[in-house]
């Protein structure tokens, strides 16, 4: 499988490897695909990997994964061109949120849109899921916790795309489940708030969600 990559910080970089450490061909999509930051990405990863422009990684993409920092989403979608993602999976990995100095972020999107909706516009002709959002880039790839592999939750409009995302997530050492429709991102997004408010509280950052069930 083709993974395009649209974002070159943490979270594409930690997927982009677990792609790739699965076998799979990845191309690193950026506005500076020639940096150093980059560069060594490529060499570290090994054969599987390449880089280029957001289009170029659109274009090559069988599945995207959009990883992008909320204020350069809709500027990377442009530059990609919604048209190169027609008719694919993109894993929405984005939060909308506004950082703030010496405290938690926060939700510049809520209780009636989403991030995830609004990405789902922008690419109408895409299967948008929303995952990966609910925890930190250091824990995506094969999560090890002593209570057992954590819940990944995800929605999105099309049930075989997210029975595309189950399967990676399943690959990558997650449980998954599906709380329904693009819409439910309104409920994913403050769920990463939570995440980072724990962080910011207890200074740690190895932590991921669980729903327990009888």
């Amino acid at each position: 499988m083709n993974v395009g990559i649209l974002g070159s910080g943490d979270v594409g970089q930690s997927l982009g490897a677990g792609f790739a450490n699965h076998g799979h061909d990845v191309k690193m999509g950026s506005r500076t695909p020639d940096s150093d930051k980059i560069k060594k990405w490529v060499i570290k990863t090994g054969s599987h990997t390449t880089a280029g422009t957001y289009k170029e990684s659109a274009k090559f993409a069988n599945i995207a994964v959009l990883a992008t920092l909320w204020s350069g989403t809709r500027n990377a979608i442009d530059l990609a061109e919604a048209d190169s993602l027609a008719g694919k999976v993109v894993i929405d990995v984005t939060n909308p949120l506004v950082f703030k100095q010496d405290a938690p972020p926060e939700l510049a999107i809520g209780h009636t849109d989403s991030g995830g909706e609004q990405v789902q516009r922008w690419l109408p002709k895409s299967y948008i899921v929303k995952a990966f959002n609910i925890v930190g880039h250091a824990q995506m790839i094969n999560p090890n916790f002593p209570g057992g592999p954590p819940d990944m939750f995800i929605c999105g409009n099309n049930e075989k795309a997210k029975q595309t995302v189950t399967e990676i997530c399943s690959t990558f050492g997650w449980n998954t489940i599906d709380i329904g429709d693009i819409t439910g991102a309104r409920l994913l997004e403050p769920l990463c708030i939570l995440w980072v408010t724990y962080g910011f509280h207890t200074g740690t950052w190895d932590h991921a969600f669980k729903l327990l069930r009888k």
